[in-house]
């Protein structure tokens, strides 16, 4: 794929990330349950953020994460997403371009403004988010530039994105356009919830459009109504080219008709916030993909994401990437 212009185009919710430290009371007073991501409407995104306290805003977004990671990592990297013409749309946008990430998705003129996410984390570094998508349910099959997908080696789909109809057609324009020009397309199921509401659909899309696909033990758990997370990886592992499982302190699994592979979790000092450790575990090991690298090593560069990621708060790296690989 050495012909691509982008080694990964990430397609995912354009988000805002609000970030605050909680407690385990603040998330039963919000009927917020501890470590998923619920959907959110307007007022109620309003009544929890006016409970956080002091919080810190940052760009975020599950695949956008993704793809800083990938720049950080040093790779050549695109996004599409939905934003409003509105102040967060346009910090979302920066925030993307100054890391040298193409996207240049257009901004919607009016309607419901961009998508925020209130990031709650407890003690323990567990997140809990509330996600108000506003401006990404928007995302249409007219949003992806077909020119663009067929310019990257890897297209990565964000589960989180699979609520709205619309985006779902997005993602098999997305997918078809890839395969048809020889390209890769990954997929992350997100959340468990995410995999719960979608089971039978998210099979069919991984069966009939994905190459490599991105789970935790939860959410294969939910895919599979099973915790033998071997035998998951074996079946998926036959049907497509690559399985990563994210495994938290045990590390991950990567399987394909090859063999597996276990990776050990590379070491931490302090643990702070588990937000963004599997997209950035997916950073590395996409990154790795896109440059042929065995998969031990792909793996080992998305121990190294996640692991800087998870020491500080917010879901983008703070220290470049391809220093520390």
């Amino acid at each position: 794929m050495s012909d691509a212009t982008y080694d990964v185009l990430g397609v995912g919710n354009a988000i805002v990330d609000i970030i605050a430290q909680t407690d385990e009371a603040f998330l039963a007073k919000h009927d917020m349950p501890k470590g998923g991501m619920a959907l959110i409407d307007e007022a109620r995104a309003h009544a929890i953020y006016g409970d956080m306290g002091s919080a810190i805003e940052a760009s975020g977004g599950s695949a956008a994460n993704t793809i800083a990671g990938i720049a950080s990592f040093g790779g050549k990297a695109a996004f599409i997403g939905k934003v409003k013409q509105d102040e967060f749309g346009d910090i979302f946008a920066h925030d993307l371009k100054s890391i040298g990430v193409h996207f240049a998705t257009p901004a919607a003129p009016d309607g419901v403004a961009t998508a925020r996410c209130l990031v709650m984390v407890t003690d323990d570094a567990q997140r809990t988010m509330g996600t108000h998508l506003g401006a990404c349910v928007d995302l249409t099959p007219d949003d992806v530039d077909a020119d663009l997908v067929a310019a990257s080696a890897i297209t990565y789909l964000e589960g989180y994105l699979f609520d709205p109809p619309a985006a779902k057609e997005a993602f098999r324009k997305a997918s078809t356009i890839a395969r048809a020009a020889g390209r890769k397309v990954a997929l992350t199921l997100s959340d468990s919830f995410c995999v719960h509401r979608y089971k039978d659909e998210f099979k069919a899309l991984i069966a009939d459009h994905i190459d490599i696909l991105f789970a935790n033990d939860d959410e294969i758990e939910a895919l599979y109504g099973s915790r033998d997370i071997a035998a998951a990886a074996n079946d998926l592992s036959a049907k497509i080219d690559i399985v990563a499982i994210t495994l938290g302190a045990q590390g991950s699994l990567i399987a394909s008709g090859d063999g597996r592979y276990e990776i050990p979790a590379a070491p931490i000092k302090d643990l702070v916030d588990t937000t963004g450790a599997g997209d950035l575990y997916a950073a590395g090991v996409l990154y790795g993909l896109s440059r042929h690298l065995p998969f031990a090593e792909c793996g080992r560069l998305g121990s190294i994401g996640a692991a800087e990621v998870i020491q500080h708060y917010g879901a983008r790296p703070l220290q470049p990437l391809r220093e520390l690989a």
